[in-house]
């Protein structure tokens, strides 16, 4: 259990939320592990088998406090929510920043200055870590590239351009990704980024934790209530949740492409566990996607210390965290928006 921002994040399993006067009571196996005073709380969100009272759920909704429900994994269920006008509030604000190309490009810029800086974070790290086993030089030389492209984003008011940055520090990153890989190098060559469909195993790793990661952030911006649909960076698309895109790119280094490197380069995943397609397609056999799924779980379950709430978080509340300083910001409470930045 963790209460970030006002808000309340129940993940152990078994756990049973009730009303005590004016306070909200978590009990696991019978025991009270937690009261708080319902006035402190802005929302409640329950992962998996957590259960809570219909009295506390009547008595949030009355004071203005939403109860969401989420699967273990982070898939968004439901949410219990009183006759509130903040949501649409929200929202309308969202909007209108979306509808404002120079309001767009300033959280936009935020965004890209999260995501470049944690992709040089993963290339230092290897230099750091690994430099008996990998090309120093091409390493040390993308991670001059990413810094420039981060100096040109400030100040930059231009969606447009700032796509073209995002471009430029991509091919920078991935060009050298392959370096990355220490083993299995037979079964696990990276040449370039490809998707829809990957053409090779590293590329079929990469979609998939990319779209249970994008799947985890939607869950956390409609846990605030924000529209997962309408983005700044990433603009309206039928059937595209841009604000998740725009979101997820913060954690994409940090979350997917380390815990990709790690699958490989710890043997956890084998080259056999892929097969490919007539097509030319490559997909994962059911124990590869098992076992991925599996150190998924184990990943977002590790702590880090948040660089602006300076305070231990689990890695798989992140998303949660970055949606509410979102909503946060939109709203007003605080200056510009922080994005995710890992050291």
């Amino acid at each position: 259990m963790k209460k970030l921002l006002n808000t309340l994040f129940v993940t152990t399993q078994g756990a049973y939320l009730s009303k005590e006067g004016e306070t909200v009571v978590i009990k696991v196996d019978g025991e009270v592990a937690m009261r708080l005073p319902v006035h402190t709380l802005g929302g409640i969100v329950c992962f998996g088998q957590v259960s809570c009272s219909p009295y506390l759920m009547g008595f949030c909704a009355e004071n203005g406090v939403a109860i969401s429900f989420l699967t273990e994994n982070g898939d968004f269920l439901a949410k219990v929510q009183g006759p509130v006008s903040g949501n649409v509030l929200l929202r309308r604000e969202q909007y209108r920043r979306a509808d404002d190309q120079k309001a767009s490009a300033s959280i936009a810029c935020a965004i890209l200055t999260g995501k470049i800086a944690n992709c040089r974070t993963v290339l230092n790290r290897a230099l750091r870590d690994h430099s008996d086993k990998i090309d120093d030089n091409a390493i040390t030389l993308a991670s001059q590239k990413l810094a420039s492209s981060m100096r040109c984003l400030q100040g930059e008011s231009s969606l447009d351009i700032l796509r073209g940055i995002e471009g430029e520090s991509a091919n920078a990153y991935f060009e050298v990704f392959d370096h990355l890989i220490t083993c299995q190098k037979t079964d696990f060559m990276f040449y370039e980024r490809n998707r829809r469909p990957p053409l090779d195993n590293v590329n079929c790793l990469l979609s998939f934790i990319y779209t249970i990661l994008m799947h985890d952030v939607r869950s956390a911006l409609e846990c605030v209530g924000l529209d997962p649909a309408v983005g700044f960076l990433h603009r309206d698309r039928p059937g595209r949740y841009s604000l998740a895109l725009d979101l997820m790119e913060e954690f994409r280094p940090y979350i997917a492409d380390r815990l990709t490197l790690s699958l490989i380069n710890l043997c956890q995943v084998q080259g056999k566990g892929f097969k490919k397609k007539e097509s030319g397609a490559v997909w994962m056999e059911d124990d590869t996607r098992k076992t991925v799924l599996v150190a998924y779980q184990k990943r977002k379950q590790e702590e880090i210390e948040h660089p602006f709430l300076k305070e231990k978080v689990a890695v798989g509340l992140l998303p949660y965290v970055q949606a509410l300083l979102m909503a946060r910001y939109l709203r007003g409470d605080i200056d510009a928006y922080p994005p995710f930045i890992w050291k």
